[in-house]
């Protein structure tokens, strides 16, 4: 790899050149990111000549591990509370620290994502590895308290919480505070955590400079700050148009929509994700009620209103869609229902069970037997928003956003089936109307910040959206930045997404290369892996000059086959075994030059 950390440290680094080089002999190539992430890190534990700032503030490292950008968000405002409440507090991705270097820290706050079936977010994978392997040191000095994320859907909640809350104590750590566990709802769970844990380690240290434990969002907050639009207090944007991209006899549906931002003040950078706050549709709302025998119209109590219709409650409010074990406990014993209670217990039956149905289907298979309005409040989970990769650049759209989304429509159990947002979307979203946007903005997945790297991107389907905005915005600034992109579909005639804005990038120059995978034009299907393998040799060379690779679209089959293609490039083209080709990979990971943007 030709590529210096030299050359990719800013001036305004937080290490000299000298310091850079000294940093290089001992870690080997770091980013200007990394060294940031390690002077943060020797700062909260002390080491490396770098000391706590002024006074007798107790050191506090806040530690993150991160697939999407939740954790390092709230390791960012914990950080603030820390502050403000005494510490001399910092922020390290786990990614970027040693677990020897544990040892040395004295109090620590952890918040680490669970990614798919129970697993750490990619870039943690060799830490986590290493702290639940055997030469782990022992932590005997170390304070902690540990923030899971997570979703209650999957199996294995919030099982990375419980790994590294575990961890600590065997290691001989002391909690100080106990393991709390988030849904996708995580603001009010944080808070509570965030404060409590703070309140509760001031008093074990005498940490009483700042006062009282805030949370992080009024730590930070300026007088007059801008309004802060999040998922709790959304923008109210107004669709602009929308439209299909898909061409006649398409077997998908896939749309463009363009929303307005004027007078938000919001932006984002490519590589981020709209979130989108949906609604229910009238038709499942409708089989809902005719299935409990509720009466729409009667009002119940929800969030601050005493008194509002039971139907509007399920429109904006509650997640009619998600069936997982937990909720099918609860459900079990509200209603009393012992063989449903028993069969709960087997996880593969509730696998197999939850599979395509929906919270109709559940009534209708064990009768909720008089439940009121108010069990099914206490029971399903809060209707989540629904987040999108951003299909455009501010700099070529200003005051807008484009989203491309699959509208995902499909016949289980009898009854015909739609995705609650992606269909919102489609059918329910009128042009010139609005509904509750706000930004999730995503580190890890974002354009180097060298414009002369190049890069692969690696889309089919709905995947190509990031790199419609990557693309818009290497035109946008100018850049002469070498850009190749993969995309795939069923059909070149109906679903080449994009067609025309992309061979008018490829003409200008503006996009290097495209390689098409329509996987139902020939008897024997292709996709984008099979123009990864074909394309090895110059992938190759791209990487050894330090480009970027990007991967977006499919978590289940096509992340991990395109996974699978990247490593076996690596190893035949580079010349290594397995071990050393995955190890490479890795460390792409850990330079967030190898980054998956995947659902």
């Amino acid at each position: 790899m030709s590529q210096t950390s030299n050359q990719q440290i800013p001036n305004d680094a937080p290490f000299s050149s000298e310091q850079v080089a000294s940093l290089n002999s001992v870690f080997g190539n770091i980013t200007s990111e990394q060294a940031t992430y390690l002077k943060g890190f020797l700062a909260g534990i002390g080491a490396g000549g770098s000391s706590v700032p002024a006074g007798d503030a107790v050191p506090l490292t806040v530690f993150f591990g991160s697939e999407s950008g939740n954790a390092e968000g709230l390791a960012n405002k914990a950080k603030a509370s820390a502050e403000a409440a005494g510490f001399a507090a910092s922020v390290v991705d786990l990614a970027d620290v040693k677990v020897a270097d544990l040892a040395r820290v004295e109090n620590a706050l952890v918040l680490i994502s669970t990614w798919g079936e129970g697993d750490p977010p990619s870039r943690v994978e060799d830490f986590y590895d290493s702290f639940m392997g055997e030469g782990a040191p022992k932590l005997e000095k170390t304070r902690f308290s540990v923030l899971g994320l997570g979703d209650t859907s999957y199996e294995h909640f919030n099982q990375m919480g419980v790994d590294f809350d575990a961890r600590f104590e065997a290691l001989g750590a002391t909690r100080f505070f106990d393991l709390v566990k988030c849904d996708l709802d995580f603001e009010d769970p944080y808070n509570r955590w965030v404060s409590g844990a703070l309140a509760t380690l001031a008093d074990l240290t005498g940490a009483t400079q700042g006062g009282a434990a805030t949370s992080a969002g009024d730590a930070a907050a300026p007088a007059e700050a801008k309004v802060d639009y999040n998922k709790k207090n959304p923008f109210m944007a107004p669709l602009l148009k929308k439209y299909n991209l898909n061409g006649d006899g398409s077997a998908k549906e896939t749309v463009h929509a363009e929303i307005c931002l004027n007078g938000s003040g919001l932006s984002y950078e490519p590589g981020d994700a709209l979130g989108v706050i949906p609604r229910n549709a009238p038709d499942l709302i409708e089989e809902f009620l005719q299935a409990t025998g509720i009466e729409g119209r009667e009002n119940v109590a929800y969030g601050d209103e005493l008194a509002i219709p039971f139907v509007s409650v399920l429109r904006d409010s509650l997640d009619l869609r998600t069936v997982s074990k937990t909720l099918l406990t609860k459900y079990a014993k509200m209603c009393l229902n012992q063989e449903l209670l028993e069969k709960v217990e087997d996880r593969e039956w509730v696998k197999d069970y939850a599979w395509g149905r929906d919270w109709v289907d559940v009534v209708k298979d064990y009768p909720s037997h008089g439940m009121r309005a108010g069990d099914f409040i206490r029971l399903l989970r809060p209707l989540s928003p629904r987040l999108y990769s951003i299909a455009s650049s501010v700099k070529a759209h200003p005051d807008e956003v484009h989203l491309t989304v699959g509208a995902v429509r499909y016949e289980a159990h009898g009854r015909e089936k739609k995705g609650v947002c992606s269909t919102f979307i489609a059918d329910l979203w009128e042009q010139g109307g609005t509904a509750g946007i706000y930004f999730h903005h995503n580190k890890n997945f974002k354009l180097p910040q060298d414009p002369s790297t190049p890069v692969i991107m690696v889309g089919p389907g709905t995947g190509i959206a990031p790199f419609r905005a990557f693309i818009e915005e290497i035109a946008a600034n100018d850049a002469d930045t070498k850009s190749w992109l993969f995309f795939g579909d069923q059909h070149e005639a109906t679903d080449y997404l994009y067609k025309e804005e992309l061979e008018g990038y490829v003409k200008e120059g503006r996009l290097t290369k495209v390689d098409l995978a329509f996987s139902r034009d020939q008897e024997n299907k292709i996709y984008v892996q099979d123009r990864m393998r074909e394309n090895a040799e110059e992938i190759w060379k791209w990487l050894d000059e330090g480009a970027y690779f990007y991967v977006c679209g499919d978590a289940s089959r096509m992340a991990k086959d395109v996974h699978q293609a990247l490593l076996d490039i690596i190893s035949e083209q580079g010349k290594m075994d397995d071990k050393a080709a995955l190890a490479y990979l890795k460390g792409m990971q850990k330079e967030r030059r190898y980054a998956r943007d995947v659902y």
